[in-house]
């Protein structure tokens, strides 16, 4: 049994290693297409769609005019599928694609009105859902963006990305495989979810807030 278990654990760490190389590079490949096609078509709009102008959107991109918005939308999505192809700043630009698909869940695909957890899933759809006249939403697709994104945020391109390449060339590769999991690194785990759900789900999102805060505090007065 031991040589069983010592078999699996070399497997394993053969497995994790290898997963520094291929795993977030996939992911990289595929966003970076999806967000940059997206952002090139909006590029070849000469000016900003009445359907874009008419949304409401939330603090604080409702302070900027409709054409603000629409240029930076446009540019994050260009620039950052040009960047997650190349793995350069991997973490900065999966960061501001969640921000951007967040903003796109709120003011497009998020149901209108809900009243349970199963109404709300109803809108766990590719197409536009729309029950006794309420929008019951489509936010499936930005959803598996933003659960392909979070891996980027937190574990970096990989290996074979610039950022990699840096690394190397300043003599800090120590830091691909180094690990401090104490209370701050698990208040940032709580934080990046807690700013998405605040828009989507406040009482979520000030929950989780409020434990990655705890959290945080913690890891501070124990450090």
């Amino acid at each position: 049994m031991s040589s069983l278990t010592q078999w699996y654990d070399e497997l394993t760490d053969r497995l994790r290693s290898a997963g520094d190389w291929i795993a977030p590079l996939g992911l990289r490949l595929l966003l970076a297409h999806e967000f940059y096609k997206a952002g090139n078509m909006k590029a070849g709009i000469d000016a900003v769609p009445g359907w874009f102008a008419e949304k409401t959107f939330p603090v604080p991109f409702d302070w900027f005019p409709a054409g603000v918005n629409w240029a930076m939308v446009t540019w994050i999505e260009i620039l950052a599928g040009l960047a997650l192809a190349l793995g350069l700043f991997t973490r900065f630009f999966a960061f501001s694609l969640v921000v951007v698909t967040t903003i796109a869940i709120v003011s497009t695909h998020w149901p209108e009105s809900w009243s349970s957890l199963g109404q709300l899933w109803e809108g766990y759809s590719v197409s536009r859902v729309v029950e006794d006249g309420e929008f019951r939403g489509n936010f499936r697709v930005p959803m598996l963006f933003l659960a392909m994104l979070l891996p980027l945020v937190f574990m970096g391109g990989g290996k074979l990305s610039l950022d990699h390449l840096i690394l190397k060339l300043t003599q800090r590769t120590d830091l691909v495989h180094a690990r401090n999991g104490d209370f701050i690194a698990l208040a940032l785990a709580l934080l990046l979810p807690a700013i998405v759900l605040m828009y989507l789900i406040p009482s979520w999102g000030i929950g989780l807030l409020l434990a990655a805060i705890a959290a945080g505090i913690h890891g501070v007065r124990t450090a």
